[in-house]
């Protein structure tokens, strides 16, 4: 066993529910070994910065719910550039690798940290694990992601909440859509993987699931909405992935010119010309809020137990993971050869959705 006195643990990417479950259950996992834990700031710029932005992480600090909240009490990143950090007086400076990898080194030595979780997608860890390497601690990585596709991995950390809030929403937008008579489009998460769309729309009961990973054809969706029609139901739900293509083949972009975001809004503008009353609506990132469900709490308190197992056998560069129904973990390198896991075109899921009679794309 290793003698660990203080690690550290931060968030980094998009946030999603369960990330303060995670935090919380690694606080007293440790402190039930008598350790220490620094929560970082903001992913790594809290350790890249000066000075560094941390906090002292105790049990009495969950006192206040944090662990039942969204979001990261730790706070993350996603779309800085480590190298471009703010100065104490408000400016800016640019860091070379070089110096990154010192400021880095330096940080856990005067934080005395002798491993860091990194609570993030398979990249994060990958950037954090080489930084870890140079300063000499250890690497344990959790996995979350409300697109439930990280690699390794059968569940990751809030992908149950997201599923939850979207079902929510889909149940939200049957009532008014029942009462206009109206086709409601639900635009959700995924640029590339559609496990939210179908794992929400077969809870949802929607009629028509469109995923990346399954080809479609716009005559097969608007004769489903007819179909429903004719059969008398007043309304009809359909949910678009995001990372879904036009009938055309491309992709629609936000204004920013980065993100997908707007598919759902091409269908209502072609769907109005065949006589559908149909509006859209772009879920955004209320599906990254949101109480965290219980089976993320338990997934949280499982991935947390065994990431400080880890740390205390003496393990370095491991990737904590939920395969065939067991907690275990794999080797980072072997995890960064996996590619994100997709949509079975073939899957249990999307055949049980296609007895029920929902259109999920064409058949191979």
């Amino acid at each position: 066993m290793t003698q660990v006195k203080k690690i550290g643990i931060l968030t980094s990417g998009g946030d999603c529910s369960g990330l303060n479950s995670v935090i919380r259950n690694v606080v007293f996992a440790a402190n039930s070994k008598g350790w220490e834990v620094v929560g970082i700031f903001d992913a790594t710029d809290g350790l890249f910065s000066r000075p560094m932005r941390y906090r002292d992480l105790k049990v009495s600090d969950f006192d206040f719910p944090y662990a039942a909240l969204g979001g990261t009490m730790l706070g993350t990143n996603n779309t800085g550039n480590p190298h471009i950090q703010k100065k104490a007086d408000g400016t800016t400076e640019e860091l070379t690798d070089e110096e990154l990898n010192e400021r880095f080194k330096e940080g856990v030595k005067e934080l005395g940290i002798s491993a860091l979780i990194v609570v993030g997608g398979d990249g994060s860890m990958a950037i954090v694990s080489k930084y870890c390497k140079m300063a000499g601690i250890s690497m344990i990585g959790i996995p979350k992601t409300i697109d439930n596709d990280a690699p390794g991995t059968d569940k990751a950390i809030g992908f149950a909440t997201a599923v939850g809030v979207v079902t929510n929403a889909l149940d939200n937008l049957t009532t008014t859509a029942t009462s206009h008579n109206r086709i409601m489009i639900a635009e959700v998460m995924g640029r590339g993987a559609g496990h939210l769309a179908l794992d929400a729309g077969v809870a949802g009961f929607a009629d028509v699931i469109l995923v990346p990973e399954i080809r479609y054809t716009y005559e097969n969706v608007v004769a489903k909405l007819k179909e429903i029609q004719k059969k008398g139901k007043r309304f009809g739900l359909v949910v678009i992935a995001e990372g879904v293509k036009t009938p055309e083949g491309k992709h629609i972009f936000a204004a920013n010119g980065k993100t997908f975001q707007g598919v759902s809004q091409y269908f209502v503008e072609h769907l109005q010309e065949e006589g559908f009353n149909v509006r859209a609506n772009v879920l955004g990132h209320i599906q990254r809020a949101g109480v965290p469900v219980p089976s993320d709490r338990l997934l949280a308190a499982r991935f947390a137990t065994w990431a400080i197992d880890l740390i205390a056998n003496g393990a370095d560069n491991r990737v904590v993971v939920y395969q065939a129904g067991r907690v275990t973990d794999m080797d980072l390198n072997m995890v960064l050869k996996i590619a994100n896991t997709p949509v079975d075109p073939n899957g249990a899921l999307v055949k049980t959705a296609r007895s029920l009679g929902i259109y999920v794309g064409e058949e191979d």
